[in-house]
């Protein structure tokens, strides 16, 4: 399994600014990726070297805000104060992963300003809400638009407040190596509130950066 994208959830209020400033820190500026009609919320991306690119999203005054889940995790994290939502990894074929898990995943899509509608599979946003650490899985329907880039910022690697046997297990990947791309540090969460990811490092032109 690959990593996908890292999400970063914040308020409508906060959006503007939260974009403008992440985008300052990493040195290259976000870009409109549109809305997702079906969870209520937008977002702004980054893209990103290895395939891989950040998201930050918010909520829309719509009523999927509180009826997908998609959009109630990201409400809810906006509501906590905002920071990172989870991380996502990328697989060519999310059949296995329904058949393991014991359910199917479900469409996903965002439509972009120039009007392209961007669509996926997705599973695990419940799973997600209940276990932060846990990551959410995508299998992307057209990979020639994924939203990465042939740039030099990546991500180095991510910082996991969690359990690696509670994440091998959900990923079906081994406990020292979940990801094929992206190193990962893991610490014990001090409550259950805290699990999840906690920090990403991103290696950019001016060196490393980590965004709490």
């Amino acid at each position: 399994m690959r990593l996908d994208h890292v999400s970063y959830a914040v308020s409508p209020g906060e959006f503007v600014s939260t974009v403008g400033r992440l985008g300052s820190m990493l040195g290259a500026p976000f870009q409109d990726g549109g809305v997702h009609p079906r969870f209520g919320t937008r977002n702004f991306v980054l893209p990103l070297a290895g395939g891989m690119y950040m998201e930050v999203v918010t909520t829309l005054d719509h009523p999927a805000t509180d009826s997908a889940p998609f959009g109630r995790a990201v409400k809810r994290r906006a509501e906590l104060g905002g920071g990172w939502l989870g991380w996502v990894v990328r697989v060519d074929d999310i059949a296995p992963v329904e058949e393991r898990l014991g359910r199917p995943a479900v469409d996903g899509h965002r439509v972009r300003p120039d009007r392209y509608d961007l669509k996926w599979r997705q599973i695990g946003i419940l799973d997600l809400m209940d276990d932060p650490q846990l990551p959410y899985i995508i299998q992307w329907l057209d990979m020639s638009e994924h939203p990465s880039a042939d740039v030099r910022t990546r991500i180095r690697k991510l910082s996991i407040a969690g359990t690696p046997s509670t994440v091998s297990d959900w990923l079906g990947e081994p406990e020292n190596h979940p990801l094929d791309d992206v190193d990962v540090d893991w610490s014990p969460p001090g409550e259950a509130d805290d699990a999840g990811l906690t920090a990403v490092y991103f290696e950019t032109g001016d060196g490393v950066v980590r965004i709490d």
